[in-house]
């Protein structure tokens, strides 16, 4: 009978360590929260009186802050934890109690899983019948398709072969008529330095250079910019007349290279 009173029961030594075990805890975390407190009280001391002057709100609010904390950790250290005993019948009442939570929990989700799901089914049924009439509209297209690949194209390809041939000698037409047109206007008003009485100036000069017409001169730009768009400049040499070139650069039909002035190309109308 003695040695029974002596040594207590297992489950008693194993309710004071719990017990013994969650008040370290919680004053080491009411130590960890004090040091914390401590820091910031420090860190307000430091900054200053002007700093603070701008921030009484939040001194304030931390200065409260640190009386509740201050006031839960003496709480904590008076307060004596509730003992409850590890036992069977305290067990399986803990157990279902978690249990009624978890099925709550569960619940919920099914809820909320559910209302999902039946979203999504009306989603499948309106895409559905989205795909049913673009079947149908895919299903019409092809049809009207093979009717129009078996209609028999009556076009003759030596006929429209004949057509072209037409077309393009017309084209040529045009642009030889054209071109004959812009010659005589441009050797009209554009004379030569010699046809115009400044042939002893321009033998004085150049004596030995035959002066280009605006006319050689705007042919080369065409054919420079049509047969090597990627590099249409002309090199400006002595054939070229100043009066002329400046002539076509302020009228806006010649540009000037950006690094090199001794080179011009067309202005590019046709883009």
């Amino acid at each position: 009978m003695e040695l029974n009173q002596q040594n207590p029961a297992p489950d008693n030594v194993q309710d004071k360590e719990y017990v013994v075990d969650k008040k370290d805890k919680i004053i080491e975390e009411c130590e960890e929260l004090w040091k914390q407190m401590e820091k910031c009280q420090q860190e307000i001391a430091l900054a200053g009186g002007e700093r603070l002057n701008r921030s009484n709100a939040q001194l304030t609010l931390l200065m409260m802050r640190l009386k509740s904390l201050t006031a839960e950790c003496n709480q904590w250290q008076e307060r004596t934890p509730d003992i409850i005993p590890l036992n069977p019948e305290n067990l399986v009442a803990l157990g279902k109690e978690e249990l009624q939570k978890l099925d709550h929990d569960l619940e919920i989700l099914l809820s909320t899983v559910q209302s999902k799901n039946q979203k999504l089914r009306e989603d499948l049924r309106r895409e559905q019948g989205w795909l049913d009439e673009q079947e149908e509209l895919v299903a019409s297209l092809n049809e009207i398709c093979k009717e129009l690949k078996n209609q028999v194209i009556t076009a003759s390809e030596k006929r429209i072969l004949l057509e072209l041939k037409t077309k393009m000698t017309k084209i040529r037409r045009h642009r030889e008529k054209l071109l004959t047109s812009l010659g005589e206007v441009l050797d009209k008003h554009f004379p030569l330095p010699e046809e115009n009485g400044n042939k002893k100036r321009k033998r004085e000069c150049q004596p030995n250079v035959r002066l280009m017409t605006v006319h050689e001169i705007l042919e080369i730009l065409i054919n420079s910019l049509l047969h090597s768009p990627h590099d249409p400049y002309v090199k400006i040499n002595d054939s070229f007349w100043p009066p002329y070139i400046e002539l076509l650069l302020r009228s806006g039909i010649a540009l000037r290279h950006q690094d090199d002035p001794s080179r011009i190309r067309l202005e590019a109308f046709h883009q």
